[in-house]
C-alpha cells in the first residue's frame, strides 16, 4: 500500500481536495442539522428534512471511506448529532398485549386528514371502520365530506361530536364534548370523553393551521395552545391526534412533549404520512397520557394526500 506522502503529486492534489469537499459537506450538514433546534420555520424545515439527511450522511460516509479515509471522522461528527436529533423520533418496538381480558379493555384509535373537496371522505371513513377502530377522528372536513362520513359511519359509531373540519366517531359514549380554538379565532379542535368500560378516556383531534414561509404563526399558537390544555387537563387517561402540520422532531412541539409522550411507530417505519404517494414527512401526529401504547402505524385510507394513523393503547 503507497502511503499518501509517497504518491505522485497530482494524485495527492486530487485526493486533498476530495477531502476537502467531502469535510465541507460534512460540516454543512453539520450545520443543518443544528439548524433543527431553531424555533420557527428553520427548526421545521429542518425536521421535515431530517430523516432524509442520514441518506445523505450515508453517502459521505461510503464516498469518505473509498476516496479520503481522513476526513471518516468528520463525517461522524454530524452523524452523531443526527442520531441525538432524531431519537425522539425514532421507531419503537410493540408494547405487551398482556392477558385476553386487558387485550379486551385496549382502545382502538384512528386519525386522517381526509382533505377537503377529495370527495373521498366517505371511502375514508368506510376503510378505517374496516380496521376495527373504536374511535376514528376525521379532520379538514367541509360540509360535503361531514355528511358523507356522518352517512357511513353512523351505523357502526352512533355516537359522535363535530365542529368546525374536525369530527370525532366512537362506538362507545361520548361525554363532556367541547369544542377548541386553542388560541385562534375559529375552532380547529375539539375535547370528548370516550366512556371506555374500563375508565374514561379524553380525545383530543386537531387540525393545526398551515405552515408556509412566514406564516407559521397561527400553528405555532395552536400547538402551545394544546399543550396548555393537556398540561391541565385532569383525565387519568388520554391521547391526542390529528394533522398537526408539524415534522415528529419540529421545536414547536417541545411543549406537548413535555405534557405528553409521542407514541412512536412499531412496525419497524417512521410513520411518514404525507404526501400518499411518496410519505416525506410525519405531520399527523398521535400523543398520550396515561396509557400503554401497543400498537402504532399508518394506512391507507381513502383518496387523501395523507395516510390515517392506528393506534392501540390501553
Amino acid at each position: 500500500m503507497i502511503d499518501v506522502e509517497h504518491r505522485p503529486p497530482r494524485v495527492r492534489r486530487v485526493t486533498t481536495t476530495r477531502a476537502r469537499w467531502l469535510a465541507a459537506a460534512g460540516v454543512a450538514v453539520l450545520l443543518v442539522i443544528a439548524g433543527g433546534w431553531i424555533p420557527g420555520i428553520v427548526g421545521t424545515a429542518v425536521a421535515a428534512a431530517l430523516p432524509w439527511l442520514g441518506l445523505v450522511l450515508l453517502a459521505l460516509l461510503i464516498a469518505a471511506l473509498f476516496l479520503a479515509r481522513r476526513v471518516v471522522v468528520v463525517i461522524l461528527v454530524p452523524a452523531l448529532l443526527w442520531v441525538l436529533a432524531m431519537a425522539p423520533a425514532l421507531p419503537a418496538l410493540p408494547g405487551p398485549t398482556g392477558s385476553e381480558s386487558a387485550s379486551a379493555s385496549g382502545l382502538t384509535v384512528v386519525s386522517q386528514n381526509v382533505r377537503a373537496r377529495s370527495g373521498g371522505a366517505a371511502a375514508s371513513a368506510t376503510e378505517l371502520a374496516q380496521s376495527g377502530a373504536d374511535v376514528i377522528a376525521l379532520v379538514e372536513l367541509d360540509g360535503d365530506s361531514l355528511s358523507a362520513a356522518q352517512n357511513a359511519l353512523a351505523g357502526q359509531y352512533p355516537h359522535s361530536y363535530t365542529v368546525g373540519t374536525v369530527g370525532v366517531w366512537s362506538r362507545y359514549p361520548l361525554a363532556n364534548a367541547e369544542p377548541l380554538t386553542l388560541g385562534l379565532s375559529w375552532k380547529r379542535a375539539l375535547r370528548v370523553e370516550v366512556q371506555v368500560p374500563s375508565a374514561p378516556v379524553a380525545v383530543y383531534v386537531m387540525h393545526a393551521a398551515s405552515v408556509r414561509p412566514g406564516h407559521q404563526q397561527d400553528r405555532d399558537t395552536m400547538l402551545s395552545g394544546l399543550a396548555d390544555q393537556v398540561g391541565s387537563d385532569p383525565a387519568d387517561s388520554l391521547i391526542a391526534v390529528g394533522d398537526f402540520n408539524a415534522p415528529s422532531t419540529d421545536p414547536s412541539l417541545t411543549a406537548l412533549r413535555a405534557e405528553a409522550d409521542w407514541v412512536r411507530p412499531t412496525d419497524g417505519s417512521l410513520g411518514l404520512t404525507w404526501p400518499v404517494a411518496f410519505p416525506l414527512v410525519r405531520i399527523d401526529q398521535v400523543f398520550v397520557r396515561g396509557l400503554d401504547v401497543v400498537t402504532s402505524g399508518t394506512m391507507r385510507a381513502g383518496n387523501s394526500d395523507h395516510l390515517a394513523t392506528l393506534t392501540r393503547v390501553r
